[in-house]
């Protein structure tokens, strides 16, 4: 489970809007409508909102935030900043100082800290609140800016501004971020000093730091002093614990946290269940996961995508084939929305197994539906492909995945066990042609290197075959030729 170390502290109450519960024919519901229908980043939502009030529709300060509110809720950041923008311009409309500072959040998320940052030092002295810095230092600290972080959080405490866990609990964050976990100690400390009570998210993040360093025992000690504080622990709380003793090997403490949650009758939130299913999964119990689906689907009768991905990596990590295609038909059957994360897990259980069958009918269905195969999925293809020594097969999928993989955040594909296959098989089968291909692939996604040049010149040696030009290529690729290099070299392009 994810120690949610970045969660967003600025929290505002986004009651649900009125016209989420009435007849979307609402003057209300129709604004909402005509602003969330913005396509991507440039609908220009002051024009909306303009439009509207040149209509002689009126909107009310608290009707125009819940916009806000479910613009935010459904991660259209950058439509909920211009809304704000928009309310600025406007004599009708005042901000307060949460509204400032969750523009300033929306700032740093759509166009940078840099733009949250000029926002901040723009607005008068009297804006300048342990609101609207504490949602800069929440920037600084999501954006792992250490030391601008401690230069303002400093700031801060000579201001007085920091009078809640909120600041505190920031930073700690930060410190678990970036490995400097000797640092949360002090800081807890200077909470008791300052007076400034500790929240369940606090204690939670102090479990973690001790839990980073393997020191289990600082971490029960921390439950202590919860309970001699009086502060009782809630399910995300448990959670947390029965994480950190399942990562400890202690099965049997993590089994207690885990039961607490299960006899709390009031669980109202899915993520509750999530976790259960998550947690009994990492402990191998196959029949409390299935406890916990089940109870799951009677708190909610209609189950999101999220709960049946949580589900199927689940009874994937088990090993479950029969209750995973179970469950995977279910989803498939009934979904709303078509979410290729859930099929890519039944695809990539097919693979493992050699399905080959299977698997290539499902990947077929989900072409159909315009969906693109992860690559994680294409590189299980690959393998099982190179196995059988269908190479075409093989290269296909490959092609498919440097047509979608980022030479920058998917450095990693194909992974080096598929790449070594592939050489393996060249250099077995003695196929220059492919090999070619493949080094001409590999470069379009940065990952042509000395090793598949290597490969490249045994294969021409296997062959029998030369390439006069070799030498140049690699040296415009800006391959270092070792010895063992230059030997085979010489042969594939004599001098």
């Amino acid at each position: 489970m994810a120690t949610n170390t970045g969660r967003l502290v600025l929290m505002r109450s986004a009651a649900t809007p009125r016209w989420f519960s009435t007849a979307t024919a609402d003057k209300e519901a129709s604004l909402y409508w005509k602003l969330s229908a913005l396509k991507g980043t440039d609908g220009d939502v002051a024009e909306t909102l303009d439009n509207w009030l040149t209509e002689g529709k009126s909107v009310k300060w608290f009707d125009i935030i819940s916009c806000v509110n479910q613009l935010r809720r459904f991660k259209k950041y950058n439509h909920a900043a211009q809304i704000y923008e928009w309310m600025e311009k406007t004599s009708n409309y005042s901000l307060n100082n949460t509204d400032r500072a969750l523009h300033i959040d929306l700032l740093a998320k759509t166009e940078g800290i840099a733009r949250a940052e000029n926002y901040f030092y723009s607005l008068q002295e009297s804006a300048k609140t342990n609101k609207t810095y504490g949602a800069l230092l929440n920037c600084y600290c999501k954006e792992n800016m250490l030391d601008k972080a401690e230069e303002l959080f400093k700031k801060l405490k000579e201001m007085n501004l920091v009078s809640s866990a909120l600041s505190y609990n920031n930073l700690i964050s930060l410190y678990l971020r970036v490995g400097q976990h000797e640092k949360v100690p002090s800081l807890v400390h200077e909470m008791e000093e300052q007076d400034i009570p500790a929240d369940l998210y606090t204690y939670n993040l102090v479990m973690n730091s001790y839990a980073s360093v393997k020191d289990v025992n600082a971490v029960e000690q921390v439950l202590e002093k919860m309970k001699k504080k009086g502060v009782e622990c809630n399910w995300f709380t448990y959670g947390n614990l029965a994480n950190i003793y399942v990562n400890a090997g202690l099965i049997q403490k993590a089994n207690y946290c885990l039961q607490n949650i299960e006899k709390n009758k009031n669980l109202h939130d899915p993520e509750a269940f999530h976790m259960l299913i998550d947690l009994y999964a990492k402990t191998s119990n196959l029949e409390r996961v299935n406890r916990a689906w089940e109870s799951l689907k009677l708190a909610y009768p209609k189950l999101n995508n999220k709960s049946y991905l949580i589900m199927l990596l689940a009874l994937s990590k088990l090993g479950d084939v029969a209750g995973l295609e179970k469950c995977f038909k279910e989803w498939e059957s009934g979904c709303s929305t078509y979410d290729v994360r859930l099929s890519n897990v039944m695809l990539e259980s097919y693979l493992n197994r050699e399905m080959i069958e299977e698997a290539t009918l499902l990947s077929e269905r989900i072409a159909k539906r315009g969906s693109e195969l992860k690559l994680k999925t294409l590189d299980l293809f690959m393998r099982l492909y190179l196995k059988k020594h269908q190479i075409d097969s093989a290269m296909k999928y490959l092609d498919m995945g440097a047509s979608q993989a980022d030479p920058i955040k998917n450095k990693w594909f194909p992974t080096e066990e598929t790449i070594t296959m592939f050489l393996e098989y060249f250099e077995e089968v003695k196929d220059v042609d492919n090999a070619e291909k493949f080094c001409e692939t590999t470069r379009r996604i940065c990952r042509l290197d000395s090793k598949i040049y290597d490969s490249l010149l045994r294969t021409y040696i296997a062959a029998g075959k030369e390439e006069p030009l070799m030498s140049q290529r690699m040296n415009d690729d800006g391959i270092e030729i070792s010895p063992e290099t230059e030997k085979l070299l010489q042969k594939v392009c004599p001098k």
